[in-house]
């Protein structure tokens, strides 16, 4: 193994870390005495921190997670000098969107990585994510269903990258298997959507109560 391999395994291993720093669960303990994993959803991720801790710490925690899978990719290719879009700095982007989902600290039960899917893509292809975002953009104008809009972007993004940098490209590859790790993340959505039971989010709406039980919790995309 040559000293670039080895450096760039060990870069893939500290963007796994930093991918499992559960940004919603801090601050929702630290700012609002808050276990997001025990409300509303019951999910880490920037909705519902949302929802049950507030506005402000949702977005805090969207940017965090956004920058999660963002910095490790930028970092790993300024570290062995390889393009954005290579196979090292896509493999820390994988490696940190699978942190997020499967965090070694909450014993591999995570978010649904769409924020740090989001960051990571923002530096291995720019372009392609500003493409997805506009698609979330334009589901959930027309549906209010964050799941819905998450699922369609990670599809334009996958289908995107396929178009324009080849099926078999790192940036391709990457963005297959988080097209489906989301996907299987939000099966109970997709569930739920089936039997027409699907909540949207209204302007405005008030905080939904906190629930007895998981299976009566407000989905969360």
């Amino acid at each position: 193994m040559t000293g670039e391999e080895r450096l760039g395994f060990l870069l893939v291993a500290a963007s796994y870390l930093a991918g499992s720093i559960p940004f919603g669960l801090l601050l929702g303990r630290i700012f609002a005495g808050v276990d997001v994993r025990a409300a509303g959803s019951g999910n880490i991720g920037a909705t519902n921190v949302a929802r049950t801790a507030g506005k402000g710490l949702g977005v805090l925690t969207l940017l965090l997670d956004a920058a999660k899978g963002g910095v490790p990719v930028a970092a790993t290719a300024l570290a062995l000098g390889e393009a954005h879009d290579g196979a090292w700095p896509a493999a820390a982007g994988l490696a940190a969107f699978l942190g997020h989902v499967f965090p070694v600290w909450l014993r591999l039960r995570g978010g649904k990585g769409v924020a740090t899917a989001f960051g990571a893509f923002v530096v291995l292809a720019p372009g392609l994510t500003l493409l997805a975002a506009a698609t979330f953009a334009i589901a959930f104008a027309s549906t209010r269903v964050v799941s819905v809009s998450s699922m369609a972007a990670a599809l334009v993004l996958a289908g995107g990258a396929a178009y324009a940098h080849g099926k078999y490209a790192p940036v391709t590859r990457v963005a297959l298997v988080v097209l489906a790790v989301i996907v299987v993340r939000h099966r109970s959505n997709i569930r739920r959507m089936l039997r027409g039971e699907e909540s949207r989010l209204a302007s405005g709406a008030r905080r939904p109560r906190r629930s007895a039980s998981r299976s009566s919790r407000p989905p969360d995309g």
